[in-house]
């Protein structure tokens, strides 16, 4: 956590790729208490992550998803769905809404998506586009401009 310029940087994540993300003011404050936290449970973590385990440990992502399941099912009732929700599927909402906000605010999506890239940590751009799901929303948009524009957007 780069709490000075508000980032959270990646070390080493895939394809042993680095990157920046920057942090909204409440994730940061959210952050900040949860190191505080972590801290005094343990001064001398087992691991040098950031996020650790119960046991001070590196978290594994199969436990995440666990817990995050767990966490779902109580507060939404998802017990029902055809699919259960996953924590990867956050990435992909994220990516969904950073282009819907680009279409809102009638910015360049396509700049727009190379930025996505990045934060998402993808090698280039062309693996970003597997994250984004044609929504109602989105299609209505990109509808709208190429409306506009005359031709596809």
């Amino acid at each position: 956590l780069d709490e000075h310029n508000g980032l959270l940087v990646v070390r080493h994540g895939k394809f042993d790729k680095s990157r920046e993300i920057p942090l909204h003011s409440s994730v940061q404050a959210a952050l900040r208490d949860y190191a505080r936290r972590r801290d005094r449970i343990f001064p001398h973590p087992k691991s040098p992550a950031f996020f650790v385990s119960s046991a001070g440990t590196r978290l594994f992502y199969s436990d995440v998803q666990y817990v995050f399941a767990r966490l779902l099912k109580r507060s939404s009732g998802d017990g029902d769905a055809p699919r259960r929700a996953r924590i990867h599927d956050l990435r992909h909402t994220f990516a969904v809404k950073t282009l819907i906000d680009g279409y809102r605010q009638e910015l360049d999506v396509e700049a727009r998506i190379a930025r996505l890239s990045t934060y998402l940590g993808h090698v280039n751009p062309s693996s970003t586009y597997w994250y984004l799901t044609a929504t109602p929303e989105l299609l209505a948009l990109v509808t709208q401009r190429s409306t506009r524009q005359g031709g596809p957007s």
